[in-house]
């Protein structure tokens, strides 16, 4: 028999709390396929009554770049709170966004289609022919946890720019930076609240009901790679947008710079706690250097400090969930286990934070090296040959970024054109990316190129028009 005394949860809500110590932040509806049915009746409805001009669309998100900027504080403390991002990285990603918005704004006043030479064939003489770029319909936009502002501004500012009305699904661990850029965007930006609505609730729910709604013409979604496929299969007339993951590989030769590509290393393994898919995760160093790589790389990530995301001072802070944490302090079990050897970390220190680990001697069956992390770990095998190290780098199932450090051209071109991954950088770590960029990869990293002027193109269809006269 149940006890009556004891508290009863209200399933109305989702409580948010911090990653970092566990102190309630605030709560969310929890929200189901009726409301999401309301959000995109909306959403349609707005749409069916005329596309918003261009000049308008490029003048709400020129004000949104100034409006965020001017909040830039604020909108990083909301962040670091709720993913427990550091307070210097979460304005960083503050900045990111403002651009982000900046580019979206700047497609929008070029958003066009082409004339097309009717009269190329004798059919076509007196016809005029030309295309237009029109909303593709309302947008599902499904976003993730570990870039709660940036990746969201990657999904809606296109969309703004491209005229679609977009229903918002945050993650629900970090659900405050979207709420407040809505607001944000409604209230001091001049977007009709029409064009853009959250909904807060769990994937089976919300999720869900917006991948299968018949008036949702588009889903785009961040995240894992086992939800994002099952997201394509589920929706297969729909147009579907996956950015997923990556366990990103960097190799580094015996004439490069190994030196700053430890002292970079040092943030792009560890920022955020290793939480983006493109975090520098595999080191293959050739075997020549790999002992001084390895102890100045332990150098540098023994300087990291480790706590308190509100703290100006930290460096690393939380994984998002207790969970994540006990998955990753098992893959580094597993692999010290099977061989490796763990160099920096590996263990929790005692508010619970996980350490920044590098491992050596590792090995591609290892998880640590076949799968994405999503910690804060790198690991480093050692090589004897380019044609080893290219071989390594593209066993994998995933292939978003990649990168080397070489002083030799010839080496550089010939890794770029057998590096299997949708970007490969040159001298700098894979974690790099320039929000203008076509970003996207290939297996299981995803099927599109983000970036506010690819985006746009994703959220638009041709529309043919024949003159006759």
């Amino acid at each position: 028999m149940a006890d009556s005394s004891a508290p009863t949860r209200d399933e109305s809500v989702i409580e948010v709390r911090s990653p970092y110590d566990g102190t309630l932040i605030g709560t969310i509806p929890a929200q189901t396929a009726a409301d999401v049915d309301r959000a995109v009746a909306t959403a349609r409805a707005v749409l069916d009554a005329g596309a918003m001009p261009l000049w308008q669309r490029a003048q709400i998100l020129d004000t949104a770049a100034v409006r965020l900027a001017a909040r830039r504080d604020e909108f990083a403390e909301i962040v670091a709170r709720e993913a427990a991002k550091p307070i210097k990285t979460a304005r960083v990603e503050v900045d990111r966004a403002v651009g982000t918005f900046q580019f979206s704004a700047a497609e929008a006043r070029k958003l066009a289609g082409e004339v097309i030479p009717l009269d190329a064939i004798p059919a076509g003489e007196g016809k005029i022919g030309f295309t237009l770029r029109v909303p593709i319909g309302v947008v599902g936009a499904i976003a993730p946890f570990n870039f709660p502002l940036n990746l969201v501004v990657h999904k809606v500012g296109p969309a703004i720019a491209a005229g679609c009305p977009v229903v918002l699904k945050p993650a629900s661990q970090t659900p405050f930076s979207s709420l407040r850029l809505a607001e944000m965007l409604v209230g001091e930006c001049g977007l009709p609240a029409e064009y853009l609505q959250v909904v807060t609730g769990g994937g089976s729910t919300v999720g869900n009901a917006l991948v299968d709604h018949p008036d949702v013409a588009l889903i785009t979604f961040t995240g894992s790679p086992e939800v994002g496929w099952s997201i394509r299969a589920r929706a297969p007339r729909k147009r579907v947008g996956l950015e997923l993951g990556n366990n990103a590989p960097v190799i580094i030769q015996p004439d490069g710079d190994w030196r700053t590509a430890a002292a970079k290393i040092k943030v792009a393994g560890f920022s955020h706690a290793g939480q983006s898919c493109i975090s520098t995760q595999r080191i293959l160093v050739h075997r020549s250097i790999a002992d001084e790589f390895a102890a100045a790389l332990v150098e540098h990530v023994n300087q990291l400090v480790v706590g308190d995301p509100m703290d100006e001072a930290t460096d690393v802070s939380a994984l998002i969930s207790a969970s994540e944490r006990d998955r990753v302090e098992a893959w580094i079990g597993e692999a010290a286990g099977a061989g490796a050897a763990i160099a920096a970390g590996g263990r929790r220190q005692d508010d619970g934070v996980l350490l920044p680990t590098v491992i050596t001697g590792a090995t591609p069956e290892m998880k640590v090296c076949a799968k994405e992390v999503f910690g804060p770990v790198v690991a480093i095998t050692a090589y004897d040959t380019l044609d080893e190290a290219i071989e390594l780098a593209n066993h994998t199932e995933y292939g978003l970024q990649a990168a080397i450090f070489t002083a030799d051209i010839t080496t550089a071109l010939q890794a770029v054109r057998r590096l299997d991954f949708g970007g490969v950088l040159v001298n700098e770590v894979p974690t790099w990316r320039a929000d203008q960029q076509p970003y996207g990869g290939l297996r299981d990293s995803g099927n599109t190129r983000e970036g506010p002027a690819f985006t746009i193109k994703e959220m638009t269809e041709i529309r043919m028009v024949v003159l006759h006269g």
